[in-house]
């Protein structure tokens, strides 16, 4: 999911909404809608762009003080008019007719339990007209209404799994709009005299209508009406929140309550997460673009080009892609690819991994293999309007939203997102997915987006590391197996924004060289999931710690590796199997993070780096 936008005045407020939406474009979606309140519910909605929404809304002649609008951008097959949002509750009344819709909502993030519920509102008589998750909190609002929308939201979120910003209304209170946060971002804000109130999920939105921004909390709810608005926590205490002076129009605008857009890109990543996976009910060729399923059966093997941080990505996918999906992998940095004679293979799945869709190295590599006669062709980029996606058959774009700082964060979770649905499809494209294996590794991407916010709250733990990494000039990062390449990921991230120099290894190849350079003086970070590799790598720890070299360990609830002189500790909140990448990467970004800070580098503009690498 992408915007929102909501209001509440003695105005009419349609044009700030319409505006609201044109500001958050940015972000990309594939359908636009507006709800207003105008004795009754009344809507507009489009799978157009914002122009022609803004067009329909001035024919229908849409007025209201009250009212709410949203972005989408669906990620399972064709977007339709059924499935824009907003959406309004509908049930079953006498004679088996539609009752009029009384709610009206707007959503971002999944549902993770979106289908019992479901059930369970289909049982009530509840009628279902579009495929998302959003239709759901909508009926189940109105099935708990009484006579008090905000309570109804409260009843309703208490029953809700996975990530979410919610905005809604109700005809029978015409001038109130009541919202919700979990995992996705939402604020709130103040109008003159309070006499007019907002909800948004970008500052950017308000640009020019209100620089008065309170910044919600996860788990809050909010109620606005005309003249007043209040802030409950999630254990219903009511709370003040700080109102902020926010000029949206400069980047104090995007970055909230954080010092850099780099921090904010990292606690950004389960809402990243949650959109890039918004939509995907099932495991489906179709997810990656019309004609994937007639690709994926054709090819017995699959080569991925890419640089830097998307390489890493690629370096993970490789694991998942012959251990799940039992197709031969290639991982290739694409500027040395295009350089070297290689063997092509016309059966071959080129993927190709960019946050920007404009990486010259990768696109000239693209093209490449494109010029070898390998024609089957998929890209994970972050761009829609990118020329990657434009030059490649299929493409699965995520959904980070714009990533500013240059260090890469969020893009390079929501790379591994869509990696891992490819790995899943091209399995099941080749029969190697059982319906049960499938139904676990839905149901564990689905919480990934909580399990990302229990990883972020390690961040006291590792600011205390990074007052020590702060004084060091070298480190050295070492995992196993599917974590090599995150602990690969880790050493760039340090060495992009503090320049201390990092490098990774294979913690089995200690002993063939870097050993050597091991001293208390080198500080050592170790990637230790509680998986079939632990116990080597302990023994690879053992040799560090036998050369007085210092370890930091990010190491699962269950490994049985504890803290000692010379031996840091961070345990993981929970062992998470094939997708444990995505969450061990988030406290090394942190620590890159807040390394650089105690160093006092430029943190989103590191020396001689660019964001895109448009130039070979």
């Amino acid at each position: 999911m992408c915007g929102i936008v909501a209001a509440v005045s003695t105005r009419n407020i349609v044009p700030i909404l319409v505006q609201g939406l044109q500001r958050l474009e940015y972000r990309g979606y594939d359908s636009c809608g507006v709800a207003v309140y105008a004795d009754g519910l009344k809507r507009a909605r489009s799978t157009s762009r914002v122009a022609e929404l803004q067009a329909q809304v001035s024919a229908d002649k849409l007025e209201s003080g009250t009212g709410i609008a949203h972005t989408r951008w669906a990620t399972h097959g064709a977007p339709a008019m059924c499935n824009a949002h907003p959406h309004f509750s509908y049930g079953r009344g006498a004679h088996d007719a539609k009752r009029p819709g009384r709610v009206a909502l707007v959503h971002n993030g999944i549902i993770e339990n979106h289908d019992e519920l479901r059930s369970g509102l289909q049982t009530k008589g509840y009628v279902f007209d579009s495929q998302t998750d959003t239709e759901v909190i909508v009926h189940l609002v109105d099935s708990l209404y009484d006579d008090d929308l905000f309570e109804a939201l409260k009843a309703a979120v208490a029953q809700l799994r996975g990530a979410y910003a919610i905005a809604a209304f109700c005809k029978d209170e015409p001038h109130r709009i009541v919202g919700a946060r979990a995992g996705s971002p939402l604020i709130l804000g103040v109008g003159k005299d309070k006499l007019e109130n907002f909800l948004a999920s970008d500052a950017m939105a308000l640009a020019g209508v209100t620089d008065q921004i309170v910044y919600l909390e996860e788990g809050d709810l909010v109620d606005i009406q005309l003249g007043k608005y209040w802030v409950i926590d999630r254990d219903h205490n009511q709370v003040q929140r700080a109102v902020k002076t926010v000029y949206a129009h400069s980047g104090a605008a995007e970055l909230g309550p954080y010092r850099h857009y780099m921090q904010k890109e990292i606690f950004e990543q389960p809402r990243a997460i949650a959109d890039t996976l918004e939509g995907v009910q099932g495991i489906v060729p179709e997810l990656f673009g019309d004609g994937a399923y007639r690709v994926f059966k054709d090819i017995d093997s699959v080569l991925i080009l890419a640089c830097g941080t998307s390489y890493y990505s690629g370096c993970t996918a490789k694991y998942w892609l012959e251990s799940i999906a039992k197709i031969p992998t290639q991982v290739e940095v694409a500027s040395e690819y295009r350089y070297r004679t290689s063997v092509p293979n016309s059966k071959t799945l080129v993927v190709t991994i960019t946050q920007s869709g404009e990486t010259a190295d990768t696109l000239a590599a693209l093209r490449h293999a494109q010029s070898l006669g390998m024609t089957h062709t998929l890209t994970i980029c972050n761009v829609a309007t990118s020329a990657m996606v434009r030059e490649c058959k299929l493409a699965y774009v995520t959904r980070a939203g714009v990533e500013i700082g240059v260090a890469s964060t969020k893009a390079f979770t929501t790379q591994l997102a869509g990696l891992f649905l490819l790995t899943l499809v091209l399995a099941q494209s080749k029969g190697r997915l059982s319906e049960e294996e499938e139904a676990g590794h839905l149901r564990a991407m689905r919480h990934l987006p909580a399990a990302l916010q229990a990883v972020l709250a390690l961040e006291p733990q590792v600011i205390s590391w990074s007052e020590d990494f702060a004084k060091k000039e070298n480190a050295l990062f070492l995992g196993r197996g599917l974590h090599y390449p995150i602990a690969l990921e880790g050493a760039l991230k340090l060495k992009e924004i503090s320049y201390i120099h990092a490098e990774a290894y294979p913690a089995g190849e200690l002993k063939h060289g870097p050993l050597a350079l091991v001293t208390s003086a080198m500080p050592v970070v170790t990637v230790a999931p509680n998986d079939n590799l632990l116990e080597k790598l302990k023994s690879n720890m053992q040799e560090v710690r036998a050369r007085g070299g210092v370890l930091y360990v990010l190491a699962d609830a269950d490994s049985r590796i504890v803290s000692s002189e010379g031996v840091h500790v961070i345990r993981m909140p929970e062992h998470y199997g094939a997708l444990s990448p995505l969450l061990h990467v988030v406290p090394l970004q942190l620590l890159a993070y807040h390394t650089a800070c105690a160093r006092g580098t430029d943190v989103d503009k590191p020396r001689n780096l660019a964001k895109s690498v448009t130039v070979e």
